[in-house]
């Protein structure tokens, strides 16, 4: 598995984003139904992130989404069981090496409002972007070949923020 590195913003990853957006909308007419949303730390200007665009796909329901999946394999994706019960994950172009995640999540959802919010507030609030690095940059050092104990510290942090942020 790929180390955790985190790069300084590339204000190129809006305009990825832009692009794989229009490529996914296209190849998944019919199923998305509250729009395509960049979210993840590449998402906010200025924030130093994993060099990875996180793709948030509003669908009608995880069940409704799963002939969706496969559609997404043109594009260069492949589906793996992360987190089932709140999405439908893909990444490409490989496991080892990610450029890009999809994630298909029920429009409407906690799971779906909590990372628009979390985002949001990154956006929002220059002191909380910037103890957000903070603590990735010390994540990365300490679980740098790990991304799951990565990911996993790094939850309080965002359940703190989110709760904040929706009350």
């Amino acid at each position: 598995m790929a180390p955790v590195i985190i790069a300084p913003y590339d204000p190129a990853w809006p305009a990825m984003f832009e692009a794989e957006r229009a490529l996914i909308d296209r190849q998944l007419a019919g199923y998305v139904v509250a729009g395509i949303e960049h979210v993840g730390s590449t998402s906010v200007p200025g924030l130093a992130a994993k060099p990875v665009i996180d793709i948030m796909v509003g669908v009608a329901s995880l069940e409704a989404a799963w002939p969706a999946v496969p559609l997404l394999e043109p594009l260069g994706y492949g589906y793996f069981p992360y987190k089932p019960e709140v999405m439908h994950w893909l990444c490409k172009p490989s496991p080892e090496l990610r450029t890009h995640h999809v994630h298909l999540i029920a429009a409407g959802s906690r799971p779906w409002h909590e990372r628009l919010a979390f985002r949001d507030r990154l956006r929002d609030d220059a002191e909380l972007r910037a103890a957000y690095v903070r603590l990735k940059l010390e994540l990365a050092a300490r679980h740098g070949d790990d991304r799951e104990a990565y990911t996993a510290h790094k939850a309080g942090f965002i359940e703190r923020v989110v709760a904040r942020a929706l009350g």
